[in-house]
């Protein structure tokens, strides 16, 4: 019997590329304490784990997704503190109209402006959450298949085929073969994989 070649299911990175495919967050979307948050999340992740170097378009993603984060987060620490006063001194002695920067400075001081706050809509994070859950399904499938190919091929070194090996460990290590030529004996196809029908 001639055996059939190992098929091993392909993991489909749809709710990867999901993920990945996001819209840059500016402060119209999201609040900058939950930008900090955020950024401090992703920076928690394993990114030299196995599963984001298996598959070329998913390595490509993965290393802009970061250089994304690492700006986000360069963002969020340059604009976590109020902005310094403005220094009307040297705008006055740099220019000729010295009452148009008296009446900046006027504006400025009498101005009070309401805080306005953006908050990142729940509909997004709802979104978002499942597109994360979507990932780390996928995630704990791909582990799976590394757990039982690694399980895998240890059986296969420990049990190495050799002119010496016995027909009881040949169908040990190789069930699916052992299987094929039982039935092949039960229905008596002697000459199977030898001769065209």
């Amino acid at each position: 019997a001639t055996p059939a070649p190992r098929q091993t299911p392909t993991p489909t990175c749809s709710h990867v590329d999901n993920l990945f495919a996001f819209t840059p967050i500016t402060t119209s979307t999201m609040s900058m304490s939950a930008f900090r948050r955020s950024t401090q999340r992703l920076s928690s992740v394993n990114w030299s784990a196995t599963v984001f170097k298996g598959d070329p378009e998913l390595s490509s993603m993965v290393a802009g997704f970061r250089a994304w984060t690492a700006q986000a987060d360069a963002m969020a620490e340059k604009y976590s503190a109020p902005p310094g006063p403005i220094d009307f001194s040297t705008a006055k002695s740099s220019v000729r109209d010295v009452a148009l920067v008296d009446a900046l400075e006027s504006l400025y001081k009498s101005a009070s402006p309401p805080a306005i706050t953006y908050e990142w809509s729940s509909e997004e994070q709802a979104k978002k959450a499942e597109l994360i859950k979507g990932a780390e399904a996928g995630l704990a499938f791909n582990q799976e298949m590394i757990d039982d190919t690694e399980k895998e091929i240890a059986l296969l070194r420990t049990n190495r085929t050799t002119h010496d090996s016995s027909p009881v460990l040949m169908a040990e290590v190789y069930p699916d073969i052992a299987e094929e030529i039982e039935d092949e004996i039960e229905n008596r196809e002697w000459f199977k994989d030898t001769l065209n029908k």
